[in-house]
């Protein structure tokens, strides 16, 4: 899907193909190529850890909140697949995104439950789509992650940023200490990317690691923009992994760069770093993540670990995974 110039770059130059228009303008980016790169890679698809399905309603006001990029942030965040659910669920099964699970997060007190309870209804209906939920500091808390482990729940979902809230807090730590003690993952956005959060960067989190050393994390979007601090967690902990979204993409690049000397301790982590996208709200082609991870020159196998066997690993999918 990438031709070997276009992952030329100078030193300080974004990773990834230069986008100068619409999908498919410039001829190198199509996300109807995407079954042909995996397929070239020698897998079945591609798994997926970071998608996002809500509630009609609440996605709408992410969507009116992106609509307001430049103001929330500096700079224009067009979503690139900005359709119906049915229309998005084809989308993901034409690139060959064949497990994934719908995100959700709360951005106030007692919303999360009622969340959880959505997203394991919505994969319950929706083929290819795993059991998620998300959780917030209050007192009803290690019920409600209690009670989604027990239907089944096999990832959790929590944004510091959006949510506001400090991940020490007294009334998380027994939700903490459940998905350690289950093995079950939580994506974490503790990044200070966009834009930084009371509660964001490398320690807040960092502490609840050192509290519960064995649970399993994935860090969103690689950390953004503290890569390297939050690389040195994963080597720290066995448990932890950083997921892609939106990471080394030419619109990531342009805001908050991963350092070239970092690669390395990347491709040191094969095993604990996973695909992830944050489909439907990117303002990109899906093809230009993939694109984007290529370019990082860290070899076939790195790309079919991070692109299958890691997600698969991580959400304990049945079905064989492709050699």
């Amino acid at each position: 899907m990438v031709a070997e110039d276009q992952c030329r770059r100078a030193p300080g130059q974004p990773v990834g193909p230069a986008l100068d228009g619409p999908e498919g303008e410039d001829g190198r980016v199509h996300d109807d190529k995407v079954p042909d790169w995996w397929r070239g890679l020698g897998l079945t698809g591609l798994v997926d850890v970071h998608v996002h399905f809500l509630p009609d309603p609440v996605m709408n006001a992410v969507w009116d909140y992106f609509d307001q990029a430049e103001r929330h942030y500096g700079v224009a965040w067009p979503i690139h697949y900005r359709t119906p659910v049915d229309d998005r669920l084809a989308t993901l099964g034409a690139l060959g995104v064949r497990a994934f699970p719908a995100l959700v997060y709360p951005h106030k007190p007692g919303m999360a439950a009622w969340l959880s309870e959505w997203a394991r209804g919505f994969a319950a209906r929706t083929p290819g789509c795993v059991p998620s939920g998300t959780f917030y500091p209050e007192p009803d808390a290690a019920t409600y992650v209690g009670a989604a482990l027990e239907a089944g729940t096999r990832i959790f979902k929590v944004h510091l940023q959006v949510g506001g809230y400090d991940p020490r807090a007294g009334e998380l730590d027994a939700v903490w200490g459940r998905l350690a003690e289950a093995g079950v993952p939580v994506v974490v956005h503790c990044g200070s990317g966009p834009v930084p959060g009371r509660h964001t960067g490398p320690g807040p989190f960092g502490e609840v690691l050192r509290r519960h050393p064995t649970l399993t994390a994935v860090i969103a979007h690689l950390g953004m923009p503290e890569y390297a601090e939050h690389l040195a967690l994963a080597e720290r902990y066995p448990n932890v992994h950083l997921d892609t979204t939106m990471a080394c993409t030419p619109f990531t690049e342009a805001l908050m760069p991963l350092p070239p000397e970092l690669r390395p301790r990347l491709a040191g982590l094969r095993d604990r770093i996973v695909l992830g996208s944050d489909f439907p709200n990117i303002p990109h082609p899906y093809a230009v993540q993939l694109e984007s991870l290529e370019c990082l020159d860290l070899g076939d196998d790195w790309l079919r670990a991070v692109c299958w066997h890691n997600g698969a690993r991580l959400l304990g999918l049945d079905s064989p995974i492709p050699t």
